[in-house]
């Protein structure tokens, strides 16, 4: 059956259904706690948050609920901030903080919060899972987890980054195929070879490491969810789904954005943040794009951008947000999150018996 399996019974979830840690205020407490009441495990994308949001928001969930959930973080990358901005990049970014009435060339004196700061909490508080990104973790971070019986999933998007992981310790690995929607996780080296789609790659990271294997991207219903287990994966992580649910922070012409997009509409772009992440294409990303090698790196260039996203936000102007969607973003559905869920359930239970009949 595959409702019930290593993952189901490590994590303590009912279903083996994950939401994404999707960083940018779109989880929030709500939305990660009505994931995990409904019986998958919701995720807090923590990812730019201080050290104290980071606790008041996971104190905000177990307020909620009394179930399992996760914490998701970027691994740290070194950046110099001391360098100058390409002439023709900063060009174009003043260019768009005219047209949205904010000034030019901000002081930026912060490029990305503290990681020890952001582990602490993870300890102090105790999270059930801990669930990262961009690379694989120091030793001392893992052997303390590992001693505090805290769950560790990284994420891979080849085989190789696969094996890594499994070699440093982790307990599971999230499989990020090509079709999902926001940053690409890709640390061995972060390339366009890495482009890998989720059916292809799923199967091979299978074959290749003795944990199991979560398959993510492009997944939006039940049909896809079955595709996952036939493929190998014993569990499946989902975020575009869950953008649109009510209890999403997203902001609402995102959300509207979203169900409105098409499976030709997302592209893959450095312009709001140096690093390769799956979004809907605007106006942002086309100005940006002639100037790609130019940009400065991760984190660098999101936090060079970041008061541009807030202003457009605020002003509701789509064409300079970052909107992360992944290609099957057309097939999201405005719900509950716990209506999510059992949606998926239900979808997976009829597909896997209509094949079972054939």
């Amino acid at each position: 059956m595959w409702q019930a399996n290593a993952i189901t019974n490590r994590l303590q979830v009912k279903w083996p259904i994950l939401q994404a840690g999707m960083a940018g205020g779109t989880t929030t407490p709500e939305l990660v706690a009505a994931v995990s009441e409904a019986g998958g495990l919701g995720t807090l994308g923590a990812g730019y948050m201080s050290a104290g949001q980071m606790r008041d928001a996971i104190r905000a969930i177990r307020a909620r609920t009394d179930k399992p959930f996760a914490v998701n973080l970027f691994i740290p990358e070194s950046c110099d901030g001391s360098q100058p901005v390409a002439e023709s990049v900063s060009s174009v970014m003043n260019e768009v903080r005219e047209r949205l009435g904010i000034p030019a060339d901000p002081e930026v004196t912060r490029f990305a919060e503290p990681f020890e700061e952001q582990m602490a909490v993870v300890f102090e508080e105790q999270v059930p899972v801990f669930s990262f990104t961009f690379g694989v973790l120091e030793k001392r971070w893992l052997a303390e987890l590992k001693q505090r019986g805290i769950i560790t999933i990284g994420t891979a998007t080849t085989v190789r980054e696969a094996i890594a992981l499994e070699a440093s310790g982790v307990d599971m690995i999230a499989a990020q195929g090509s079709e999902g929607g926001g940053h690409r996780g890709s640390f061995l080296p972060d390339s366009p070879s890495n482009l890998i789609g989720t059916m292809a790659l799923v199967p091979q990271i299978v074959d290749r490491v003795d944990i199991p294997v979560i398959a993510a991207g492009g997944i939006m219903d039940g049909r896809g969810i079955a595709a996952a287990f036939a493929l190998g994966a014993q569990a499946v992580q989902l975020g575009t789904a869950f953008l649109t649910c009510v209890e999403s922070g997203a902001h609402p012409q995102y959300k509207r954005s979203v169900r409105e997009t098409s499976d030709e509409a997302t592209v893959i772009t450095r312009a709001f943040s140096g690093k390769s992440a799956r979004g809907i294409e605007n106006e942002f990303m086309t100005l940006l794009a002639p100037h790609d090698h130019e940009l400065p790196p991760y984190p660098v260039q999101n936090a060079l951008t970041r008061d541009i996203r807030n202003a457009a936000a605020k002003q509701d102007r789509t064409e300079y947000l970052s909107m992360w969607a992944g290609q099957a973003a057309s097939l999201s559905r405005e719900m509950s999150a716990g209506e999510l869920v059992a949606s998926l359930v239900e979808e997976t239970e009829r597909v896997c018996q209509g094949l079972l009949k054939k």
